[in-house]
């Protein structure tokens, strides 16, 4: 069953009751996508007494369908793809880069205005996973903090 909340803030909270066990640990880090889960990564990080930061990320459309996502890519180029859409809709390679160049292009303009910090997944290898959007499914990044981040969409 699905659980409603009322908004945001609830949200947050509830998500924190059942992250207890990160509380207080130097090597955790909550990490908000915006626009939608910073506010509820804010909630987080203030229960579990954690450090917050965003994570920069948009979108791949699938091209002809661009709310139909065929993955996300962050600022430091590091991707997520959803392979059922890519098999699907047949994209090639050379489509996806174009994309993801695009997309990328993007977020290093929307990222100007941002105070300048080290992001907290370094490594720019691309990773091709069998990831869906929803932050019930989860993608992989290897190498980064070597710590546990925990990230809100």
């Amino acid at each position: 069953m699905k659980t409603r909340f009322r908004d945001r803030t609830q949200a947050g909270q509830a998500l924190a009751t059942q992250l207890t066990t990160y509380a207080n640990r130097s090597d955790t880090l909550v990490l908000g996508l915006p626009r939608g889960g910073v506010p509820v990564a804010y909630e987080v990080s203030q229960a579990l007494n954690l450090p917050l930061d965003i994570c920069l990320v948009r979108k791949l459309g699938a091209p002809g369908h661009k709310e139909l996502a065929m993955g996300a890519i962050a600022s430091d180029g590091v991707r997520v793809l959803n392979y059922d859409v890519l098999s699907w809709l047949a994209i090639s390679d050379k489509t996806l880069e174009h994309v993801a160049a695009h997309e990328l292009r993007e977020l290093q303009r929307r990222g100007r205005g941002l105070p300048g910090r080290p992001t907290p997944t370094s490594n720019s290898r691309s990773h091709r996973d069998r990831s869906r959007r929803r932050t019930g499914n989860r993608g992989h990044h290897e190498g980064g903090t070597g710590g546990v981040a925990i990230a809100t969409a």
